[in-house]
């Protein structure tokens, strides 16, 4: 069995493939619905209008065969004479055709609606195929055709069997009418017959109209393998996407480790969490993170700051939260104020230290960090003091 069996389209199509296939020109029509539509209100047009327009055509009749001398002998009024006889139909005839043609224009709208696709327009050599066309003789579309067509015949030979029962007194009755009388009752029993054989075509077209749509339903049906073909198509490929990602947080990656010998002090954990932070000595704001990381990205940052001679200091509460409410290029929070301006403090006194001016500093041991900051702390879990949420933005790399 192929992957395009009717069997395995078990899924209902997506918009993607219908709009293609409304491109294509194929939506579903009812053949039913549309001759249905337009041959009721052929009969409906006839059954109120039908007096004015024969009324009309008897006046235009009885105009052209009443001919004078003059027009009979000159060509020229002759031809003006049946001009406006021709012109005295087409005027006449014109609202009922006007009438018709938008009814068979409106009628599309009740299965598949209005469509204009240039593509069908296209020749298709593929359906002088004797082979194809052999097979969509014998196909279920072939049948249900069939059977459509004995239906009508047998609700069109019914039907008309029992209105020309009903009316077979009346028919045999105008032999005794005068000729214009007759002729009234014979176009009004006429017209009431065609509009009862028309209303009864209506039930086949009730039925093929839902039929219609519920086949193009099912032949448009997808399988497993089509609908995820087209979400690669729409969405791309899933693999592809996770590879482009990769990519972006390496790039990301490289990027904050480039600033890290920039940064003024490594706030570890010790060895789960690191944060590097800077804080320029012109600088108006607050201090900013240049790079963050757990685990193997902290290792790494470790090892960079102690390549760099960047000082490094541990302080597990402080670099939970600086992890857990900033971003890199984010300002501290405000709450966090505190507990890195003792954490600078110590660095700068230890690079003055180191140029021989001053004594050791000794060591932050306990740093002011608000419990709810702190993500290992149960008081996190409320929210964060204010300037902390608003510092929590963009995305971790």
């Amino acid at each position: 069995m192929s992957e395009d069996s009717d069997a395995e389209k078990t899924e209902a199509a997506s918009p993607k493939r219908l709009e293609q296939a409304r491109e294509e020109g194929d939506v579903p029509r009812s053949r039913e619905v549309a001759t249905f539509t337009v041959l009721m209100a052929s009969g409906c047009c006839l059954w109120f209008a039908g007096d004015a327009i024969v009324r009309r055509l008897t006046a235009v009749m009885v105009s052209g065969l009443s001919l004078d001398r003059e027009q009979i002998l000159n060509p020229d009024a002759m031809m003006l004479r049946i001009g406006y006889d021709v012109g005295s139909v087409l005027l006449t005839c014109l609202p009922y055709a006007l009438a018709i043609m938008l009814v068979a224009l409106a009628s599309p709208v009740l299965v598949g609606g209005w469509l204009f696709s240039s593509k069908a327009f296209t020749p298709n050599f593929g359906k002088l195929n004797p082979i194809r066309g052999l097979g969509n003789m014998f196909s279920k579309n072939a049948l249900v055709e069939l059977l459509k067509a004995i239906a009508k015949t047998l609700v069109v030979g019914v039907v008309a069997w029992m209105v020309m029962q009903h009316q077979k007194d009346a028919v045999l009755g105008l032999s005794v009418e005068s000729l214009r009388a007759g002729s009234a009752h014979l176009i009004s029993l006429l017209i009431t017959a065609f509009l009862l054989i028309v209303g009864a075509l209506g039930l086949i077209a009730a039925i093929d109209g839902p039929y219609q749509m519920w086949h193009y339903a099912n032949k448009m049906k997808m399988s497993l393998q089509e609908v995820k073909q087209e979400s690669k198509e729409s969405d791309g490929n899933p693999q592809i996407k996770a590879k482009i990602r990769q990519m972006q947080h390496e790039m990301s990656r490289r990027r904050m480790m480039a600033d890290v010998p920039t940064a003024d002090v490594v706030v570890t954990n010790p060895t789960h969490y690191a944060v590097a932070l800077k804080y320029g000595e012109n600088s108006r704001g607050a201090p900013q993170v240049v790079a963050k990381g757990v685990d193997e990205v902290a290792a790494k940052i470790r090892e960079l700051a102690g390549e760099h001679k960047v000082a490094i200091l541990e302080a597990p509460a402080l670099a939970r939260a600086l992890y857990k409410h900033t971003d890199i290029g984010d300002e501290i929070p405000e709450a966090l104020y505190g507990a890195v301006a003792e954490v600078l403090a110590y660095v700068f006194q230890l690079r003055s230290y180191g140029k021989g001016q001053g004594e050791r500093p000794d060591k932050p041991k306990k740093l002011d960090v608000p419990p709810e900051l702190d993500p290992q702390n149960p008081a996190s879990q409320t929210p964060p003091a204010a300037g902390a949420a608003d510092k929590n933005k963009g995305s971790t790399p």
